[in-house]
């Protein structure tokens, strides 16, 4: 990670590097949600909100995880407002930066919603891997660039953060610590089970909603295609022809050379939420069961924070 071929440099539009040169300049560890902001809304806001959807998934395939989620019903009768608010409550907790008062609140949201289910940390843990190495992965394979040092530090400490605002304790501080973490989660627990392919298919009929009319036939199969094999085999989920695989991973690749001749994003590319066409306050994301609760002061359990 990290290392610019030549070629790939020459072939490109002459401001494509810009955001990164300006990224390099920063300091990691003081500059981090700079530099997240930069890399996830500036430079791979698909690729990185691709990463993270293939992290949802895979949080579905540790059966112990997959029955609470199932429970609740929200992926099969409130998806696409699951999978909005989801996205959203990250954007909330680091638009601003991640101790910011906006980042703050946001946090204090997901504890509230956290706080209605008995979950060990060492599955809160897990899941907070997932979401930094689901988009890190996506990016090494399919990345217009690949991710530079400055980025893998700034990304990690910001996920670290977030998870000690959630009163997770010991977590990792590298990136290959969270790699670690998930690698070793996943063979342990990885297993099948009828919970994990509902959930699954559901967040599928759930992308097929939010897809371009155009894609929708295809969103089950490249889904699928786009898993590794440990995932795809937790999940219960069919084997895509070879053939086909290859040719959607290619495809992909395709389009990263592409994207180098394009200039680089000025405005930051934020979660358009179909919910919430007119926009959204914090006090509409969470369950709707949850809502009046949620709202209501100091009357939900809430997990302890850092502040």
């Amino acid at each position: 990670m990290g290392l610019l071929s030549p070629l790939a440099t020459r072939i490109a539009h002459p401001r494509r590097y810009d955001n990164l040169r300006r990224i390099r300049a920063l300091d990691p560890e003081r500059d981090a949600d700079e530099i997240l902001g930069l890399t996830a809304r500036h430079e791979f806001p698909w690729d990185y909100s691709q990463g993270t959807g293939i992290a949802f998934m895979r949080d579905y395939g540790v059966p112990s995880i997959s029955r609470v989620l199932h429970r609740t019903g929200e992926f099969e009768h409130h998806g696409v407002k699951r999978y909005d608010d989801t996205i959203l409550i990250g954007q909330e907790a680091t638009i601003e930066g991640i101790d910011s008062e906006r980042g703050h609140a946001a946090v204090r949201r997901l504890n509230r919603i956290h706080g209605h289910y008995d979950i060990p940390d060492e599955e809160y843990a897990y899941v907070l891997a997932t979401t930094i190495v689901g988009p890190v992965r996506w990016i090494s394979q399919y990345g217009w660039r690949p991710l530079d040092p400055h980025e893998l530090i700034a990304i990690t400490r910001v996920t670290t953060r977030f998870g000690e605002l959630m009163g997770l304790k010991d977590l990792p501080t590298t990136y290959d610590g969270y790699l670690a973490l998930l690698v070793d989660f996943e063979r342990a627990r990885f297993a099948q089970d009828p919970a994990n392919t509902a959930l699954a298919e559901a967040s599928i009929d759930i992308a097929r909603t939010v897809a371009p009319p155009p894609l929708r036939p295809l969103v089950r199969r490249v889904t699928i295609a786009l898993m590794d094999e440990p995932l795809r085999v937790a999940l219960g989920l069919p084997a895509q022809p070879a053939r086909f695989v290859r040719l959607v991973r290619r495809g992909l690749r395709a389009r990263a050379r592409l994207l180098r001749l394009a200039p680089p994003r000025t405005e930051p590319l934020l979660h358009r939420a179909s919910t919430y066409p007119g926009g959204h306050r914090l006090a509409d994301l969470g369950p709707l069961s949850m809502l009046d609760a949620l709202n209501a002061r100091d009357t939900t359990p809430a997990r302890s924070t850092h502040a």
